[in-house]
């Protein structure tokens, strides 16, 4: 969770995007998630409604029952269900459908982990035409998640340390900002 927190506190108060945030956590406790990561992070951090729309600027926090993803017309879908049914899969539940509705405009990054979750939703990002990002060390990526992903069907676009994960999505938003214009 230090990643997670350390990537937010480097991105910028004023950046124009909506950024997603999911985390594998056990849904028979009470997550403090966004109270840690608002500590942290320049963007107001909430936990969002079924059917919120998603505002720039701000970031969004799944819960550990009801993960989030991407509804048509930027909105928030909560996937309910048994518990756990999706705990080890709630990155790949919102990359998936990131890249079903934003497209191109979707960046996907994979932070840490020891599982596969987020290699299939980087796939489904990177041939919808996003970005993929994953978190590396010493210039390849880091084990676990980072590394299943670099190794799974469809190509990572960048691999970099937190730090240089903020800097490229500050670029890349950037440069989706000039093609939209």
């Amino acid at each position: 969770m230090r990643d997670l927190g350390d990537l937010l506190g480097a991105l910028p108060a004023d950046l124009p995007a909506v950024v997603l945030v999911v985390l594998h956590r056990p849904s028979d406790r009470i997550s403090y998630l966004r109270e840690v990561l608002a500590r942290r992070s320049m963007l107001p951090v909430t936990i969002p409604d079924e059917d919120q729309e998603f505002q720039v600027g701000v970031c969004y926090v799944g819960e550990p029952a009801a993960h989030l993803s991407l509804a048509a017309r930027s909105r928030v879908h909560l996937i309910e269900g048994p518990q756990d049914l999706y705990r080890n899969r709630t990155v790949d539940l919102l990359f998936t459908s990131v890249a079903a509705h934003a497209r191109r405009r979707a960046i996907g990054v994979v932070l840490r982990g020891e599982l596969s979750d987020g290699s299939r939703g980087l796939e489904a990002i990177h041939f919808a035409g996003g970005v993929t990002m994953v978190l590396g060390t010493h210039g390849a990526a880091a084990r676990g998640m980072p590394l299943n992903a670099t190794e799974y069907d469809g190509p990572v676009d960048f691999i970099g340390s937190i730090s240089d994960i903020a800097a490229e999505i500050v670029r890349r938003i950037a440069i989706m900002a000039v093609k939209a214009a």
